[in-house]
């Protein structure tokens, strides 16, 4: 783009920028003609997909910003009268990012200006309340404002539809083409007021039905510590243990508020390195009987136990494992499933109990849609333990139902670590791991991807690589994806998958290998074996894909 065309094109997106904030910052960078800060801003659109859209605040198309916001909601509101839906009711939920507020109340605007009812949830509160007052309010749709766990220079905006779960192809498609095809702000039309802000009745209905994940008659003895990692879930959660009985969980002090900031992590997500350290500290001077995390709009929850003389956070594959085989020994019934990047441990669990199983690409969007589906997990701290109340991940309930289990087993003075060495010795030890690498550049993945794709590994850790799938031509059982799956040679059923994240700059590679366990005494050395096949797996993965 030569320099006075992208001077021409952030002149005329300061004249309809409706954002002080955002108008000074792009009005400083035209008048200093800092066209190398321009062209980062102005190179494109940032794209509608099947997450919404997420990305850094600030000016212009490539950032998020309200211009992008309410173009994005013009384009959700043409979409929704063009399916039938006009006067319909849209539910707008937010957290407590910066800027979330504004872009919640800007979603309302354009819904009332283009002839829907929109309603907002009263405050800044968890994702799955969102998810959950759709279905229960009859809406149309919904959008959740958030960005989840991503860093707080970022915000995001994620769609719903009538069902009460994030939108699929063709439905992003068809909304992109809508927003793409929005001129100019000035024909948007964005009323003052003619919009509902919710009581709390939507929120206590939420909490009603929480009580549906617990046994009736289950223990409620376990002690934990909490962390709302600076977001939304503190005060639900807290909420729903005093309804279900638990102890008070203490609190992360420093991490107990919601600030957009994020002050005491790098990233507000408990899988990364230090996230948790709070946490931990905590708990050593809590005694707990576990730990439970949410992320920051507590659609996630993270599981700490203590192992040996400290702590330790488990994988989301072991949480996943360990709720599902608690569900089956409560007697539930229906559909298990879970995304082709988690373990394939819940497909052994549903087979011994005569359950129905299924594997989805990654994503609850996908996972909410399994007909019949009872629970589902993803190993990005993931859990669908309630999908008649919410067709999403939901961490308020999955802790909630963690803390069951943890209750249940402490009556018979065991804990989580002895039900997994338990699940170890009946399925085999599936070992899991994962390669994340974050990049600032996303060419550098693209790259990662080509060469595996001209050049696929033949072996990986010494196991020959009977089946290399490219998962972008889809298979007999899943839709086309970006992603790469290896199937190794062995009698560990070792198998790796390798794709973008879909809501971070990261190329991740998800492995396991599935050591026999003969009995609980061989635990150890199937774990030495399973870390041993995981490293080698990552060191000659990372080779090739010359990451």
């Amino acid at each position: 783009m030569q320099d006075t065309e992208l001077l021409a094109r952030a002149e005329a997106w300061l004249a309809e920028d409706p954002d002080p904030e955002t108008r000074e910052e792009l009005a400083k960078l035209i008048g200093s003609a800092d066209t190398k800060a321009l062209a980062e801003r102005f190179a494109g659109t940032l794209q509608f997909g099947t997450a919404g859209l997420r990305g850094e605040l600030g000016a212009g198309p490539m950032r998020m910003n309200r211009s992008v916001v309410i173009r994005a909601a013009a384009g959700l509101a043409a979409y929704l009268k063009g399916k039938g839906e006009a006067g319909g009711l849209v539910v707008v939920g937010y957290d407590a990012r910066h800027k979330s507020a504004d872009f919640a109340r800007d979603t309302a605007a354009v819904m009332t200006g283009a002839g829907l009812r929109a309603a907002v949830l009263p405050r800044p509160l968890p994702t799955p309340v969102l998810a959950f007052a759709i279905r229960h309010l009859g809406a149309v749709a919904g959008v959740e404002v958030t960005a989840s766990h991503n860093p707080p220079r970022d915000n995001g905006y994620k769609v719903y539809l009538g069902d009460g779960s994030q939108i699929v192809p063709p439905a992003d498609a068809e909304i992109a083409a809508e927003i793409a095809a929005i001129r100019t702000l000035h024909d948007v039309p964005r009323p003052d007021s003619g919009w509902e802000t919710l009581d709390e009745g939507v929120l206590e209905a939420y909490l009603a039905r929480t009580d549906a994940v617990l046994a009736p008659d289950s223990p409620r003895t376990a002690r934990t510590v909490y962390t709302a990692m600076h977001g939304v879930g503190r005060d639900t959660l807290l909420a729903a243990f005093a309804r279900a009985g638990f102890p008070e969980p203490v609190l992360v002090a420093e991490q107990a508020d919601p600030d957009p900031d994020f002050p005491t992590v790098a990233f507000p997500n408990p899988e990364e390195p230090g996230a948790m350290d709070l946490s931990f500290a905590a708990a050593r001077t809590a005694d707990p009987d576990l730990i439970i995390a949410n992320d920051p709009d507590a659609d996630r929850c993270a599981v700490a136990v203590k192992d040996g003389e400290d702590w330790r956070m488990l994988r989301g594959d072991e949480v996943g494992a360990l709720l599902a085989a608690h569900l089956v020994a409560r007697g539930a019934r229906g559909v298990f499933a879970e995304s082709i990047v988690s373990s394939s441990l819940l497909g052994r669990i549903a087979e011994k109990a005569g359950l129905p199983y299924e594997e989805t690409l990654t994503g609850f969007k996908w996972i909410a849609r399994v007909d019949g589906l009872r629970y589902g997990y993803e190993e990005a701290l993931g859990y669908c333990v309630d999908p008649e109340g919410v067709r999403d991940k939901d961490g308020i309930t999955a802790a909630l139902l963690v803390t069951e289990l943890a209750s249940t087993l402490k009556e018979q003075g065991r804990t989580l670590l002895d039900a997994l060495d338990d699940l170890a010795v009946a399925h085999g030890l599936h070992a899991t791991d994962q390669l994340s690498v974050r990049v600032d550049d996303l060419a550098i993945i693209t790259k990662a991807m080509a060469a595996l794709r001209e050049a696929p590994p033949a072996e990986l850790a010494g196991l020959r690589v009977a089946r290399a799938e490219d998962l972008t031509q889809g298979t007999a059982t899943l839709p086309p994806t970006d992603g790469l799956r290896y199937t190794l040679d062995g009698e560990y059923r070792a198998r790796v998958i390798v794709r973008p994240s879909g809501t971070e700059p990261k190329l991740k590679c998800y492995l396991e290998a599935v050591i026999p366990v003969e009995a609980h005494s061989d635990l150890a050395s199937a774990r030495a074996e399973g870390t041993r096949v995981l490293d080698a797996i990552k060191r000659d993965l990372s080779a090739a894909a010359g990451i």
